[in-house]
């Protein structure tokens, strides 16, 4: 079994990703930008930004963080992204998700320019992605090919069943995993909760992403010798014995299936650091456009 360090891949990319960064200092270019926009102070959204602004410094990238109340209207909001779309300095942007519930997510999703959509999730992105133009591919879906490729796992002609449908991971993964390319030309299947006998798909599975955030899902049971396992779910769950009064699992039950995979990225520590260094390839590639 091999484990598909995650993190150590994480930064070997970050690393090139600084070392793109430096030549360009050397040519009088601004470095790319990045920008984040919060709305509340939702503590995972307020962590999880945190990294992404730390992983900015460290690659060399101009950051900004933009703070809003958590009664900010849908207006105010539309208006702020409407000048991010504007600012010619700024080459991506996210809008941390979730948003409060009286503002709409599919409207604010919409109004994100699709040049500086480094997220991957405006419709326009994700359907070039579908198509096999040049797009913003989702970070999280884009961090597993990384890892894929990385690792010369071999995918062609591959059975890769998908668990989750979801259109950040699960739908994103299906069709890159089926297209054209170094990583894909799989024979991908989608499962997810209204499944039925997931376990007969799961069992005859070469690679199997899972991706329904219920903990400890994947069981020994489920899977063949040798299979290839991509566990994308994070989950805090209670245990009083741990000083944090949490741990947290994944979709699979690490310990048991390790023992019968061939390679398995381990959580935390394998898909999760890759979401936030693909972020930043994303956001160098979009300034690449530009210059």
């Amino acid at each position: 079994m091999v484990l598909l360090d995650g993190k150590k891949t994480a930064q070997d990319l970050k690393d090139e990703i600084k070392a793109t960064v430096g030549t360009l200092q050397g040519k009088d270019q601004r470095p790319p930008h990045l920008a984040a926009v919060l709305v509340g102070n939702d503590g995972a959204s307020l962590t999880y930004v945190g990294s992404k602004v730390r992983s900015c410094e460290y690659v060399g990238f101009d950051s900004t963080l933009i703070q809003l109340e958590e009664n900010t209207s849908e207006t105010e909001l539309l208006k702020k992204i409407e000048e991010l779309n504007q600012d010619a300095n700024l080459d991506g942007y996210i809008v941390q998700l979730p948003l409060p519930k009286h503002i709409n997510e599919e409207k604010i999703l919409l109004a994100i320019d699709p040049e500086k959509d480094v997220d991957g999730f405006h419709p326009s992105n994700f359907g070039r992605m579908a198509l096999e133009m040049d797009a913003f591919i989702p970070a999280t879906p884009f961090g597993i090919m990384e890892l894929l490729e990385r690792y010369q796992i071999e995918t062609s002609g591959k059975h890769c069943v998908v668990v989750g449908r979801s259109h950040i991971v699960g739908r994103p993964i299906s069709i890159l995993m089926s297209q054209k390319g170094p990583v894909g030309n799989a024979t991908v299947t989608v499962a997810h909760s209204r499944t039925e006998n997931l376990a007969d798909l799961t069992r005859n599975a070469d690679i199997i992403v899972m991706a329904l955030g219920i903990p400890e899902f994947l069981t020994v049971d489920m899977v063949k010798e040798g299979a290839v396992i991509i566990d994308v779910g994070i989950t805090r769950v209670t245990d009083t014995n741990h000083p944090k009064g949490y741990v947290i699992r994944g979709d699979v039950a690490f310990e048991e299936v390790a023992s019968k995979s061939s390679y398995i990225t381990p959580v935390p520590g394998g898909v999760g650091p890759m979401t936030i260094a693909m972020l930043l390839k994303n956001t160098l590639l979009a300034y690449q456009r530009k210059h």
